[in-house]
Order: structure tokens, then sequence, then C-alpha cells
């Protein structure tokens, strides 16, 4: 009771270490990398969103999902990010008790809702393109209005309960946090307590978060290379493909960075080498995810273009 009280009295504030313990030449070199990421994170996906919104003819049930995704993305940058960019431009490392419980939530929240989110987007692509007769019937307006509304309940349900108890937990000593923002690995070793249990509970929350859309999307395109091999027509299959591979591309990033950092709980915690992962899932997904959807798509091109006609007042070619 002692420790707990000490707990509260001596736990409002936290100090994440970001990068200052590397070289200056790497602080400055990742200072610059997170900038230009953050702006082109904010410009790529806040584009894709104006562009689906706004072009009629992108509003299909598949470009409704990226949409979706696009606004997680910004979600989630905007989580850790500028409080890194704050680390690194005015040296203050403090973060308020709160401040950090509502970073870890949101963030878990949001990278819940992703993964969730990315197995609606399978399903999406599973009856377009293994059950087409079917699609226009079941992907209505209301059905992608409620897969689109599931993960975000999910994904802010889920993490209320580790999140609550990580910050009951009693900090003793250092209230310093090896990392760029508040993730649930260091902060489970600051604690001077048994933390089983809630490892226990992050483990579940990963296995229902993200192992099993995983194996969902696994199973989806299992379905969907079969059904695409089927095809006849080259044309079609290469069609078929290129409404898929991106979503791909995205899923094995994503979800391969996400379960290899919070499925090893319990494992040796490794500064350095967590940092550097959580790297890809907090900046370099955002930032790509928007190349990987819009480079070889022909209508989110002539989307974009349009867009770029409207900002900047010039005729369309």
């Amino acid at each position: 009771m002692l420790m707990q009280r000490q707990n509260l009295n001596n736990g409002t504030t936290f100090f994440l270490q970001g990068f200052l313990d590397l070289s200056i030449s790497i602080q400055i070199t990742l200072n610059i990398f997170f900038m230009v990421a953050y702006i082109l994170s904010l410009v790529g996906n806040g584009l894709i969103i104006l562009s689906i919104t706004f072009d009629s003819h992108l509003h299909t049930p598949m470009y409704f999902f990226l949409r979706g995704l696009s606004m997680l993305e910004l979600c989630s940058i905007n989580v850790t990010v500028p409080k890194a960019l704050a680390i690194f431009l005015s040296m203050d490392r403090s973060i308020t008790f709160i401040g950090c419980a509502t970073q870890m939530y949101i963030f878990s929240a949001v990278a819940v809702s992703e993964c969730l989110f990315l197995a609606v987007m399978a399903f999406d692509r599973f009856m377009a393109i293994c059950h087409p007769l079917r699609y226009i019937s079941v992907m209505t307006s209301k059905m992608c209005y409620q897969l689109a509304t599931g993960p975000w309940i999910v994904g802010f349900l889920m993490p209320l309960i580790h999140t609550s108890s990580i910050f009951r937990l009693p900090f003793c000593g250092s209230h310093h946090i090896a990392h760029f923002f508040c993730d649930i690995p260091p902060l489970l070793h600051l604690a001077c307590v048994n933390t089983f249990k809630i490892e226990l509970y992050v483990f579940i929350v990963c296995i229902c978060g993200a192992t099993i859309p995983f194996f969902l999307i696994l199973c989806s395109y299992v379905k969907i290379l079969s059904s695409v091999f089927l095809l006849r027509s080259k044309e079609a299959r290469q069609k078929a493909m290129s409404t898929c591979s991106a979503h791909l591309v995205s899923v094995i990033i994503f979800y391969g960075t996400a379960m290899y950092v919070h499925l090893r709980l319990g494992t040796a915690f490794s500064s350095y080498q967590d940092r550097m992962t959580a790297l890809f899932y907090c900046i370099i997904i955002p930032t790509i995810n928007p190349l990987i959807y819009s480079l070889k798509n022909k209508d989110m091109k002539a989307a974009l273009v349009k867009i770029k006609c409207i900002i900047f007042n010039t005729p369309s070619t």
C-alpha cells in the first residue's frame, strides 16, 4: 500500500529517452528522417482521403476501406511522432503520467483497429474475386459502414484493461522510458513487481487482435489465389492480383513488425532493438502505405491528379 501511494506521488512524470543515447550524427539523421516521414505521411494519407472523398469514381467498397485505413494511419503517426520530434528539437523529454497512459492507450487501440481493418479489407477482396456475382448484394453501404466501424469499436475496447493495469503498477526508482513513446514493453520493464498477468493479457490481446485476423487474411488469400489461377484471361489475372498485391505487402510489413515486438513480451528487453523495430510500424508503414496503394493504381493516380489540379487551380490534362 505504501509502495502504491509512493508511486502515485512520484510517478506523475515520465521521461522518454528517445534516441538521446546515440551519437549526435545519428540523432540528427533520425530527426530529419522523422520530420520528412511525418510530412510525407500527412500529405500522402491526406491526399488519399481527399481523393476518395471527392472523386465519385472511387465510391466503391475497396476505396471506402482504403480511406478508413488512411485515417487510422494518420491517427497512428500523430500519436507518437510529434512527441518524438519534441524530444529531438526542444530536448523536453518529460511526459505526464496521464499523457503517457493516453498515448499508450490510443496507440494500442489504433494498432488493434488497424489489424482488424486489414482483415476487413482482405474480406472485401475475397468477396470481389471469389464471389463476384454476390459482391454487390453483400457489400452494401450498410455492410461497409458496419465493417468499417467494427474495428474501431473493438480496437478501442481491447486495450482498456491492460492500459489501466499497467498504470496501476508501482514504478520503483527510475521513470526513464527507454523508448521514443510510451510503449508496453519498456513500461513493464520499469515495474518493480511481477508483471506476468499483464503480459499474459497483452499476449491474449495480440492473439485476438492480431494473430487471428492475420490467420483469416492468409485464408482469404489462399482462396483468392486459387480463384485467380482459375481465370482463363491473363489480363483478368493481372487485374485481380493488382487489386490485392498492395494490400498483401502492407499486411506483411505491418503484422510482421507489430507481432515481433508484442509477442516476445517476457523475453529480455532490448531498448535499441525495440526502438528500431518500432520505427517500422510507427513511422515507415504510415509513410509508405499511400505509395503502396497508389503507385500501380490507375484510378488513384487519376484522382490524385484531379486533386492536384483543384489545389493548384490548374487545368486537368
